[in-house]
């Protein structure tokens, strides 16, 4: 790969985890450059070897860029595009990571000067601890990482993020940004809230020795809980239609287990767990597969 001049705007969990896997792999073949709003942040990256070198200004930290990882929660990142376009070099690349698409992708694409070409990203990779402080470079590691792109951004932009994507261990998929959109509600955005909504449910018990009974599965099952709010709260503005489709389809699903409980229907609750078990293990093994 030639040399490249890469700016990450951004640099928490995932701006950072790219910027360690880009050193990592480039070896120094190009130059890492970054920028976020909180002087901490840009403070720890340098300490911590994310970027080669830092801004604490937009127009300079993408005015030589040949491509721009824009990686903040999503309801920012319309207004730094706006901020970004006009000092964005002919020939340059702007990507994203956000967990939505169509929310942000045309009227990213349009704010875009001539000859800056746009290719959405979302990988699939996170965890439940957030900021640059828990970048990791193996974190995209045999992760799906998915792309999007419309009929005009030409081939040599998309094969550019390609490219990068693949330095990271990522396994590159694309897909139509309406049916990202609808799957990443469905296995990922909707699971984030009844993960938080657990959590909340315990502001319910009366008494703190209640807690006592919180082990391992209600550890594992609401893990996600502990993300960035500022992330899940633009997901769910920014995805909002097929959030809240994804999650009457959950209340109805409860609501048939809290008639089959109060009925004492053994046979439809013993149904509803079987079933689930079944597509789990079928799930888990197909991703197994795949890793």
């Amino acid at each position: 790969m030639s040399m490249l001049n890469i700016t990450i705007i951004g640099l928490g969990l995932i701006g950072g985890s790219i910027g360690l896997a880009f050193k990592d792999k480039l070896q120094g073949g190009s130059i890492i450059s970054g920028w976020d709003i909180n002087p901490e942040v840009r403070d720890l990256s340098l300490e911590r070897k994310v970027v080669d070198r830092i801004s604490s200004n937009l127009a300079d930290a993408v005015h030589d860029a040949d491509v721009v990882f824009l990686c903040t929660p999503v309801l920012q990142m319309l207004s730094i595009v706006e901020r970004i376009a006009p000092y964005m070099k002919k020939g340059a690349v702007l990507t994203d990571v956000g967990s939505t698409k169509q929310f942000v992708f045309e009227k990213i694409e349009q704010m875009l000067p001539p000859g800056v070409n746009y290719v959405g990203g979302h990988p699939m990779a996170g965890s439940e601890r957030s900021g640059v402080a828990a970048a990791d470079k193996e974190l995209f590691m045999n992760k799906y990482y998915i792309l999007v792109s419309s009929p005009k951004t030409p081939p040599a932009a998309i094969g550019m993020i390609r490219s990068l994507i693949a330095l990271t261990g990522a396994i590159i998929t694309t897909m139509d940004m309406e049916k990202h959109d609808l799957y990443a509600a469905m296995t990922s955005h909707v699971p984030h809230v009844t993960a938080a909504a657990l959590v909340n449910l315990l502001e319910h018990l009366s008494e703190p020795e209640g807690l006592q009974l919180a082990g391992g599965g209600f550890r594992d099952t609401t893990r996600i809980a502990g993300s960035d709010a500022d992330v899940w709260a633009d997901i769910c503005v920014s995805n909002c239609d097929a959030v809240a489709d994804g999650l009457r389809k959950l209340q109805d699903l409860l609501g048939e287990v809290i008639a089959a409980a109060q009925t004492s229907d053994r046979e439809a609750l013993h149904t509803f767990f079987s079933k689930a078990k079944q597509r789990r293990d079928l799930i888990v093994t197909s991703l197994l597969a795949t890793n």
